[in-house]
């Protein structure tokens, strides 16, 4: 996904933040749902995403398909995405499926966030999803069985199941999706987007940490402190050391980065002379 659809799906995912919170597998199940409707009507995909209907339009169409089906906050994030721009049809679909993950995912890292760090309820998952995959790579039986075009998509589910009986339920709700609603692909390469998404959820709760020389024990409590604080959770903070920085500290949280380091400053002065 590219151009204007990569931007709509970005614009998507941040409102998204708002809601995941207090977001449960309910709602993903009902995206899940809404996707497999977009899914089966060609028509209807080319409706929400003909760039000659006003963005209102599109959304009033999504509205009175699912308007009492569903829960307001999928209605709304269905709508939101239908009054968006794409770039061609299936995109709209992507952009449903990632943000369905996205929610069981959230809910995965909230789990745990209460008590503990949220890195480990995406951990649980990430582990049950490459476990899940293991067990289709090992058995030719099993992979037949899931890409069988005239098996029912409960009989795929219900062996996934089996494969995986302890897994979370978060993990079941993304392995049942990918068995039963492939989308094209097989459905271990879509377990493995789900994994990736739970992988780069996960960078939120890791503030990788670059400084000129080692910290001291006190300087590092005092670090961990402040970013927790600034992050409102429970960081895991992994520090490197690079003398090429010159001095100052340079730290990342997923895709934030705080630079305050001298070389960063000389740069800025650098361009700021040259223009």
């Amino acid at each position: 996904m590219a151009g204007v659809s990569s931007e709509s799906l970005a614009t998507a995912l941040a409102e998204l933040e708002a809601k995941l919170p207090t977001a449960s597998l309910q709602l993903a199940k009902e995206l899940f749902g809404i996707l497999g409707m977009v899914d089966s009507s060609a028509g209807l995909r080319r409706a929400l995403t003909d760039p000659s209907r006003s963005g209102d339009e599109k959304a009033a169409l999504v509205r009175q398909l699912v308007g009492g089906k569903v829960s307001a906050d999928a209605a709304e994030i269905a709508g939101g995405l239908a009054s968006s721009r794409w770039a061609n049809a299936r995109d709209i679909g992507d952009a449903l499926e990632t943000l369905a993950a996205t929610v069981v995912i959230s809910v995965a890292e909230n789990k745990s966030a209460v008590s503990a760090s949220g890195i480990s309820g995406l951990e649980e998952l990430e582990n049950d999803l490459f476990s899940f995959n293991q067990a289709v790579a090992s058995s030719h039986e099993v992979q037949r069985a899931l890409s069988e075009p005239q098996a029912s998509a409960a009989a795929k589910a219900t062996l996934a199941e089996r494969l995986l009986p302890g897994a979370s339920e978060e993990a079941k709700v993304l392995i049942t999706q990918a068995v039963t609603q492939p989308r094209g692909i097989k459905p271990t390469r879509l377990v493995e987007r789900f994994a990736e998404l739970a992988a780069k959820r996960q960078q939120r709760w890791i503030a990788t940490v670059s400084v000129t020389r080692p910290l001291t024990q006190t300087q590092l409590e005092r670090l961990q402190a402040g970013l927790n604080a600034m992050y409102g959770r429970e960081l895991k903070v992994n520090v490197n050391v690079d003398p090429a920085l010159i001095g100052g500290i340079r730290v990342q949280v997923g895709d934030e980065v705080l630079d305050a380091s001298v070389l960063t400053r000389l740069g800025s002065l650098q361009r700021q002379l040259a223009g």
